[in-house]
């Protein structure tokens, strides 16, 4: 999970390995072209603080566009893994539409990661977008997040050698290279060492870029507002950029230029089939997590600066980045260069507090900022944090635990 605490104890057919962030606490009927849609607004918010305002927290409730996207204020609902759908079939049911509608007013809610095709499946419980009934599923989501004039963001998961052939159904797992990744991974008989992955082709390669494709497509045909490719924390196209899981010899790996062309390749189709203007990235630079290891400052700069300028002539929605320094070179060198709006969040190991993202939006270091723990715990944490009230404290015992504990019965506090 992003900006989470690190996984508990759960059931051995729901927990994931590690925190993650797809989905990790550490876990509108789209146009059927590809050409430029007119903006999708939430609900005007006052540009100015209003006298219960927290004064603290009011760069965080002004306005912000990002892409298509008109978000009403600047908290964005970070892509949480809550394993709630349904363990085989991955269809998203009621508790997940009543979770994502109950925090509409955030400015942006990013959904937890979700597998493109089975072979990117990383968990029991996770869901997917390959198939109708889990397009249905989604569309009922977005349906009820738009009810309450939210938006809402789908974010797009192929975990790569993250996962087990139990899981993925194909017999294999897949990566960058034939290698294992760094944790344990939890199938229905409980934790087993991870296997050792298959190396895509580099036909196979253009066949994951299209599952992306695809996956896109029918997140915003099931009325998401906007898709969010999963390029962080260890899982597939993660995998690609980091040199510790990539020793491939093809255009597709060996220098960081092209340890960043899957995630070019697959940002540039997936706009192209959805719109720029609705597509987004997850980064994880130096996260150093789940065996992709980026530890040479040198090789890191240069491999993220060709993401950035890669996908620059894009203009896409925005660049999400979890790191521990939003305020750093790197971060801060992805957002120049991009071009694209920053939505910053801290991760796993330092929480997301209303006086730092209020901090970095008013210094003018991220456009909106993504709230992990604060939002599972607090369904109205934007008027929370508006009004400067008191929390509900999340309850990791529950993050990824079966049923409506932890999930849909957080309460929010009395209108008034």
């Amino acid at each position: 999970m992003n900006d989470a605490s690190p996984q508990p104890a759960a059931p051995a057919t729901s927990a994931p390995t590690t925190p993650a962030s797809s989905t990790e606490p550490p876990a509108a009927a789209a146009p059927a072209d590809s050409t430029v849609a007119p903006a999708v607004a939430s609900p005007a918010a006052p540009a100015t603080p209003t006298a219960s305002e927290a004064p603290e927290a009011s760069a965080l409730f002004t306005p912000v566009s990002l892409g298509a996207l008109e978000l009403r204020n600047r908290l964005v609902m970070a892509p949480l893994t809550r394993l709630r759908a349904g363990k085989d079939d991955g269809v998203p049911g009621d508790l997940a539409v009543e979770h994502y509608r109950q925090r509409a007013s955030l400015g942006l809610i990013v959904t937890e990661g979700t597998w493109p095709v089975r072979e990117g499946r990383t968990w029991y419980g996770q869901p997917g977008i390959e198939t109708a009934e889990q397009q249905a599923g989604w569309a009922r989501v977005a349906d009820a997040v738009h009810a309450e004039g939210g938006l809402i963001a789908m974010q797009i998961m192929h975990g790569g050698r993250v996962s087990h052939p139990e899981l993925t159904g194909t017999g294999r797992i897949v990566s960058a290279d034939a290698s294992a990744g760094s944790n344990p991974i939890r199938i229905a008989e409980g934790k087993v060492d991870p296997p050792v992955a298959e190396a895509l082709t580099t036909d196979e390669v253009r066949k994951v870029i299209d599952g992306f494709v695809a996956a896109a497509r029918r997140a915003v045909d099931a009325g998401m507002d906007a898709v969010e490719l999963h390029g962080a924390n260890g899982y597939l196209i993660h995998q690609f950029l980091a040199p510790a899981s990539n020793h491939r010899e093809d255009e597709y790996g060996g220098s960081p230029e092209n340890r960043a062309r899957l995630a070019v390749e697959v940002v540039t189709a997936v706009a192209a089939e959805i719109g720029a203007e609705r597509t987004g990235i997850r980064l994880s630079p130096e996260h150093n997590i789940q065996g992709a290891l980026e530890t040479d400052p040198a090789e890191r700069m240069r491999t993220y600066r060709a993401l950035a300028e890669g996908i620059a002539p894009l203009r896409i929605a925005f660049v999400d980045v979890l790191h521990a320094d939003p305020t750093s070179e790197l971060v801060q060198m992805i957002r120049e260069v991009s071009g694209a709006p920053l939505i910053a969040n801290t991760g796993f190991g330092i929480i997301t507090t209303r006086q730092g993202a209020a901090r970095l939006v008013a210094d003018g270091l991220a456009d909106a900022v993504g709230v992990g723990r604060a939002a599972i715990a607090n369904p109205d944490l934007a008027r929370r944090w508006r009004e400067g009230l008191g929390e509900n404290e999340p309850d990791p015992g529950t993050f990824y635990s079966d049923g409506a504990e932890g999930y849909t019965d957080y309460p929010a506090l009395d209108a008034g």
